[in-house]
């Protein structure tokens, strides 16, 4: 965990339809931890990367909220094992998006590679779990 009195400085808040669903989904399956809690609202760490899960926010809400939450984006999580989720949730019959792969993003200098796979979670927002693989020069 990080330094416990700060956050890290992009925090995705996640409005959620059923709090303990998405806690199941983020904790058991996915490998989470609970940094805390309050009515309604849970703060997760996994690695470095954060999330706020929150059942509440309706009053934030810019449109009517419809299934799949978070048209639009894909949030991408750096983990140190990708293919222990990945295999979790294939155990617990969730299904992929994407399948597992390896990729290459090029930049100037270098060609970065990643092992990822997609998955919606219960409210359907876009998760890419990645895991850095060497990069090629």
């Amino acid at each position: 965990m990080r330094n416990s009195q700060r956050w890290a400085t992009l925090v995705p808040e996640l409005t959620v339809s059923n709090l303990e669903t998405s806690l199941a989904f983020y904790c058991n399956l996915i490998g989470c931890s609970v940094r805390f809690t309050r009515l309604n609202f849970a703060y997760l760490e996994l690695g470095a990367a954060e999330l706020m899960l929150d059942a509440t926010s309706e009053d934030w809400a810019t449109a009517e909220r419809r299934y799949p939450s978070g048209r639009g984006i894909n949030l991408q999580i750096e983990v140190a094992d990708v293919t222990a989720i990945r295999d979790r949730l294939v155990a617990a019959q969730v299904a992929l998006f994407r399948p597992l792969e390896d990729c290459a993003y090029v930049q100037a200098t270098a060609i970065h590679r990643q092992r990822q796979f997609l998955v919606q979670d219960p409210d359907g927002y876009l998760l890419r779990f990645c895991q850095p693989l060497p990069s090629l020069a």
